[in-house]
């Protein structure tokens, strides 16, 4: 593996945490996986977004950083490759959608302050997925306070995502989701494999899955 630090990227719903355990148990990786369910303001933002955006987003700034600063800086032994299944800049990502113009410019500064001290990883796996397979799949992990998430958000998410890697050129792997069970269909996990394992110079290379 030619890579130290991989991440998986993607909007809600579109199975990076499936593929991040995949992928750590077949390079014995350490692995960094969002802590979402520990945020007191998530369910309460999806019911009131206007009023617990600041909040959310405060929230998992902050534990983003304190993950990536106690894993990333601190070296093992038996595991050389570091996964995880989000990129730091999700912070900023979507605090630019969920919240109004002033607020946002008080969350860039505080995120660019932390941002510094963050590694950045040497390439993205970045799993793409039409609306329609997003919220079948939310439906399906039936967290309830997800269940009512409109399209348009989503929508947003997405097209911001699409924004920021195109404009930052990051090293992205593009693997188009929409059928994806990387659980069920080896075929589908060796797609993802082979993608890391190409000499591929390219920025950007996308994959469809059989």
């Amino acid at each position: 593996m030619k890579y130290n630090f991989i991440t998986i990227e993607g909007n809600i719903g579109a199975g990076k945490t499936t593929l991040t355990h995949l992928l750590a148990k077949h390079f014995n990786a350490r692995i960094i996986l969002e802590e979402f369910a520990d945020n007191p303001f998530l369910p309460k933002f999806y019911a009131n977004p206007a009023q617990y955006a600041f909040p959310l987003e405060l929230f998992f700034m902050a534990e983003r950083f304190k993950q990536m600063k106690e894993l990333l800086h601190t070296k093992d032994l038996f595991q050389h490759i570091t996964i995880s299944d989000y990129l730091f800049t999700k912070c900023l990502l979507f605090a630019k959608v969920t919240l109004p113009e002033e607020e946002f410019r008080l969350y860039q500064r505080l995120f660019d302050i932390i941002d510094q001290q963050i590694i950045f990883p040497e390439v993205l796996i970045f799993l793409q997925a039409p609306i329609w397979k997003l919220q079948a799949n939310i439906k399906k992990r039936n967290r309830l306070y997800e269940q009512h998430i409109p399209d348009d958000y989503l929508l947003k998410i997405q097209e911001t995502y699409n924004s920021y890697i195109k404009e930052h050129g990051i090293k992205t792997i593009f693997i188009d989701a929409t059928n994806a069970d990387f659980l069920g269909n080896p075929a589908h996990f060796k797609v993802v494999l082979d993608a890391l394992e190409s000499e591929d110079t390219s920025l950007n290379t996308y994959y469809t899955l059989p």
